[in-house]
């Protein structure tokens, strides 16, 4: 094996078997933790492919789950044993999952990593563990700004059946939801959230989330019934920021944050305040990588700094 292949083989949670190893370090020491043997080969470049994602994926169990590495080349012996005893090893790569001595789970091939993911969070519940929730949180956010939404609201929903007080589980939770369209869920999350994370940050801009979307979705309806009240008061600026929330509920949040920019480009320091207060709510409930944060808000700067 080259260090070239596996970087990382000398940390304690990834670990070379071989014949001589394979009892002790992978059947016996599945009585305690669960064990991955990944039946590799040089070779292959599949197992190129799968190794350093399946080794990822376990680093982030922090020691709940072990991995191996069996050499089948070096091991044919050992490999033709196991395949009389029912393991297809036919080919490689091959990840087999041992607990309790006893194989608990295999699958054959390179996998995507959510699908490796999936692999090993199933393994730890069978063995009455989770992944560590930081770990989780990030992996949501992920799924989540991927757009994978269903499977984003599951990982939050987990982490909050370890910590039901965690605030980013119940903000993530939320945010899902509004993206969504799923307003009534939404409000039935928060109604849950316990009463002592009423003023964390999290909760707090999650719910100012919530918020927005529910006021744009109900001034979304009436946004020909403002432009037309605009008409005559084009300077109204309250009737503005109506049809700035209207527009942003409707999916416009590159026009609805012009109409405050311009607002706070002609008063800076009367309605230009309360135009700013606004925008900076929408970019906390859009997030603050969304291409329109980042367009208003080098706008922002440039009216402010200017």
């Amino acid at each position: 094996m080259t260090d070239a292949l596996f970087p990382s083989s000398g940390q304690s949670h990834v670990l070379e078997v071989d014949q001589s190893s394979f009892m002790k370090q992978v059947v016996e020491a599945s009585k305690d933790v669960p064990v991955l043997v990944e039946f590799w080969a040089e070779s292959s470049a599949s197992c190129k492919k799968l190794s350093p994602v399946l080794e990822k994926v376990t680093r982030a169990t922090e020691g709940r789950v072990r991995l191996t590495r069996l050499d089948v080349t070096a091991n044919r012996s050992l490999v033709a044993q196991l395949v009389q005893m029912g393991l297809p090893l036919h080919s490689v790569p091959m990840v087999v999952a041992f607990w309790k001595g006893q194989v608990r789970d295999l699958f054959q091939g390179a996998q995507p990593e959510s699908e490796i993911r999936t692999f090993v969070e199933q393994l730890l519940k069978d063995s009455g563990q989770a992944m560590p929730v930081a770990e989780q949180l990030k992996t949501a956010e992920a799924v989540f700004k991927a757009g994978e939404l269903a499977e984003a609201i599951n990982i939050y929903a987990s982490v909050l059946e370890t910590e039901p007080e965690n605030p980013a589980g119940w903000a993530g939770l939320i945010r899902c939801m509004v993206t969504m369209d799923d307003p009534e869920g939404a409000k039935e999350a928060a109604s849950q959230i316990p009463e002592g994370l009423a003023t964390n940050d999290q909760i707090v801009s999650a719910l100012t989330t919530l918020k927005l979307y529910q006021e744009g979705r109900e001034a979304a309806g009436k946004i020909d019934d403002i432009r037309q009240k605009l008409e005559q008061a084009p300077d109204d600026t309250s009737l503005l920021e109506d049809l700035a929330k209207a527009l942003n509920g409707a999916g416009d949040r590159e026009g609805a944050a012009q109409i405050l920019l311009d607002i706070i480009a002609r008063d800076r320091d009367g309605a230009g305040q309360s135009a700013k207060a606004e925008l900076l709510k929408f970019f906390d409930a859009w997030g603050m990588t969304d291409p329109a944060t980042l367009t208003a808000r080098r706008k922002l700067s440039s009216l402010l700094f200017s």
